[in-house]
């Protein structure tokens, strides 16, 4: 697939998504962020919904983060994707800060995402992933590397990635219709649920 060639598709519907990186040294400027640059790539090459990004760059500060949750739903997003902060150290406090801004947690998500990542590693069961819903927003919490971004969302050939199942869950909760590119990540919903191709 050429990404260059990827564009958002005309009457598709348009999403607002918040993309936060976690880091105490990439926001202080120590090193450069690459959670950022690659949950932009790998969404617009996932959707051909026309995308809205609010990026943030934060320290591994527990108030901060769920701050900037809570401002990021308040202005209209409709999915958060979180990168950094989810292991066992002192400093790894991503986890806790989603749940405090929660109104539903989403337990299958997590689950998911230490599947994918146990295909590896078996330090995998030591991520504390977490997703929940507040208002009308889903929010994730990803792992911090690139290449384990695009794995969790996207998946395996013998492993379900987690992106399959967010469109239908911002159907769920009165968010936009997204839409997939199913060579990258092809959505699955109930027949119902569908709306008819675009003539």
């Amino acid at each position: 697939m050429n990404d260059d060639a990827l564009q958002p598709e005309p009457g598709a519907d348009t999403v607002r998504i918040g993309i936060v990186s976690i880091s105490d040294r990439a926001s202080s400027g120590t090193y450069e962020d690459k959670g950022l640059p690659a949950l932009r790539h790998w969404l617009e090459r996932a959707l051909i919904n026309p995308i809205d990004f609010q990026p943030r760059l934060i320290p591994d500060e527990q108030a901060l983060i769920s701050q900037t949750l809570i401002e990021l739903v308040d202005g209209g997003c409709h999915l958060v994707l979180t990168t950094g902060g989810t292991g066992p150290a002192l400093r790894d406090v991503t986890p806790e800060a989603t749940l405090a801004v929660a109104h539903k947690e989403m337990p299958g998500f997590g689950e998911q995402m230490r599947q994918i990542s146990l295909q590896f590693v078996p330090t995998a069961i030591l991520s504390r992933q977490v997703a929940v819903i507040r208002d009308r927003c889903l929010i994730i919490n990803l792992p911090g590397q690139p290449k384990s971004i695009e794995e969790t969302l996207q998946g395996l050939p013998h492993v379900n990635g987690i992106f399959a199942a967010v469109p239908y869950c911002i159907d769920l909760i009165g968010g936009p219709y997204l839409e997939t590119r199913d060579a990258v990540c092809k959505a699955f919903r109930p027949k119902n649920a569908i709306r008819p191709p675009r003539s």
